[in-house]
């Protein structure tokens, strides 16, 4: 079974092209989905990420999001130490969970899939591109959030052009319609490339 990493920055629109895939049957695996499931599910994680941030990491049983993002908003090292304890598990999870899949090939969706050395244990890469005023438009309107906070992922994030340099299709994502038709060309052609 291949493994098709789809990635591109904050806002581009990842996961609608990967629920796009997904209406031709294929299996989905967003990994900030179940990055975050796994931080409240797993008794590891939990007592690995309490560990790092103190007693207020989770409260009432779940995750304190505002709190973590205050603590690694300026603070690369704290960043490092989560993703170093939430990268191999969620890698782990996702080779356990393809195991279990039925199809021709599976879709990773990750935000980070190059920053992450995701991108490794896949054979084909996907990247979703869409102009930076449109997606901090999206995300304004998706998000309670600031331009600043949104710069300030984008800058941590690879720009558009590291990405695409790396990849196999580039899906610009401007038009639902256009979007649609670019991933039924390249399902078509991922198909015929596996035989």
């Amino acid at each position: 079974m291949k493994i098709v990493g789809l990635t591109g920055g904050i806002g581009s629109g990842k996961t609608t092209v990967a629920k796009a895939f997904h209406a031709y049957g294929i299996p989905l695996y967003i990994s900030d989905v179940e990055a975050k499931k796994l931080m409240v599910e797993s008794q590891e994680i939990k007592n690995l990420l309490t560990q790092l941030f103190g007693p207020d990491t989770y409260l009432n049983g779940e995750l304190n999001r505002p709190f973590i993002a205050d603590k690694i908003f300026n603070d690369d090292t704290l960043l490092h130490q989560m993703n170093a304890i939430i990268h191999p598990r969620v890698a782990q999870h996702f080779k356990d969970w393809v195991n279990r899949q039925d199809a021709p090939y599976v879709i990773k969706e990750s935000a980070i899939l190059f920053e992450s050395k995701a991108n490794i244990g896949c054979d084909i890469i996907i990247t979703v591109t869409l102009d930076k005023a449109t997606r901090i438009k999206r995300l304004l309107k998706r998000d309670k959030t600031t331009v600043e906070k949104i710069e300030a992922i984008m800058k941590k994030q690879w720009p558009d052009v590291k990405r695409i340099a790396l990849s196999d299709y580039v899906i610009v994502n401007d038009t639902l319609e256009h979007m649609k038709l670019q991933v039924a060309k390249i399902h078509k052609t991922i198909l015929n490339k596996i035989g």
